[in-house]
């Protein structure tokens, strides 16, 4: 990983979705404070629900309502950014600073539209003096850079696999070589020998230098020890815990993250002889978060302190930074109970 310095920080972001008027919103994102460093690929875990993809698009600057961003800036190497008014932000940065890599590529390819033609709407949207034939040429390019087949900018959409078509998205959305790609959880519907297909595609673009950064969003943590530098784990629209992969893997803190990975089927030999075991109960209603720690409904350690007061965040002696009283100092958690 090169680690030539801090290519983005985001700090304190809140947002929420607000529904029909008199029903109290659903708190989606809460507090929530990451970094990443240039040539990192930083992976986002957590259950369905926890608020992953709503982050992905306040993180792609692509917050629409219903979901509204009350709170929050962004630093990008190094100028500040705010997010609450996602509306007077410059379009380009839409795709030239940070690009959005969604889930389920049939839905972000157009059906009418050749793939080749997609590209140059892409390319011309941001660069208008452009002609048509330069940008086919960039495109095609770019797709034999990236290992894919000439005749795919000639197909319709519904002619690709659905590993190709997303793999085609992956290109579309880096064609303009954003500092960050934002991919929100990209390989959930295609299957394994797909699956790597697309990590080694953005694995080569990060290498490459077409892309400075990753954040990869996925409830697959198997898949991120493959991918990601760093984890961050998010419950119930908070980050609880954020560590080093073979940390986060090897020796989680929070009893969440411990949860998670207990409930995962591993081939680590370590783990492999381990019982599987699911997570008791359910996330939260954000409408209606508990008080204290989002998970102590769930969590065997939860104590009356947990219940009361949301724990801050600690450092752990492995390294990681974990949102927990069990993992705090005695003397902090009796200034806790203090107050």
């Amino acid at each position: 990983m090169n680690t030539a310095g801090e290519l983005l920080r985001v700090q304190n972001i809140d947002a929420e979705y607000v529904t029909q008027p008199g029903d109290p919103p659903v708190y989606a994102v809460d507090d929530v404070s990451l970094n990443l460093q240039r040539g990192e690929v930083l992976g986002i875990a957590g259950e369905s629900g926890c608020g992953k993809s709503s982050l992905a698009s306040v993180l792609a600057l692509n917050a629409r309502p219903p979901l509204y961003v009350s709170r929050g800036t962004m630093c990008f190497e190094g100028s500040p950014i705010s997010l609450v008014e996602q509306r007077d932000i410059p379009r380009e940065w839409r795709g030239k600073l940070l690009s959005l890599l969604p889930q389920g590529a049939m839905n972000a390819l157009n059906p009418t539209l050749r793939v080749r033609d997609l590209a140059v709407d892409v390319i011309r949207a941001h660069e208008p003096g452009i002609t048509r034939s330069a940008a086919i040429a960039r495109a095609a390019d770019r797709m034999q850079q990236l290992g894919l087949p000439p005749r795919v900018l000639e197909s319709y959409p519904h002619e690709l696999s659905g590993g190709m078509r997303q793999r085609v998205v992956a290109a579309v959305s880096t064609i303009l070589n954003p500092k960050v790609l934002i991919a929100d959880e990209p390989t959930s519907a295609l299957d394994v020998s797909s699956q790597r297909a697309l990590v080694t595609m953005l694995k080569d673009l990060l290498a490459r230098e077409f892309i400075a950064g990753i954040i990869f969003i996925s409830h697959d943590l198997a898949l991120l020890s493959n991918i990601a530098h760093r984890i961050a784990i998010m419950y119930a629209g908070q980050i609880l815990e954020t560590a080093a992969v073979d940390r986060i893997i090897c020796d989680p803190q929070h009893p969440y993250t411990r949860a998670l990975i207990g409930s995962v089927l591993a081939p680590e030999r370590k783990r492999s002889k381990g019982r599987i075991q699911g997570i008791g109960g359910a996330p939260p209603d954000l409408r209606y978060p508990p008080a204290g720690c989002r998970f102590n409904p769930r969590c065997p350690l939860a104590m009356d302190l947990c219940r009361e007061q949301p724990p801050p965040g600690v450092h752990c002696t492995n390294g990681s930074t974990a949102s927990c009283w069990a993992c705090t100092p005695a003397e902090v958690r009796l200034e806790g109970v203090a107050s």
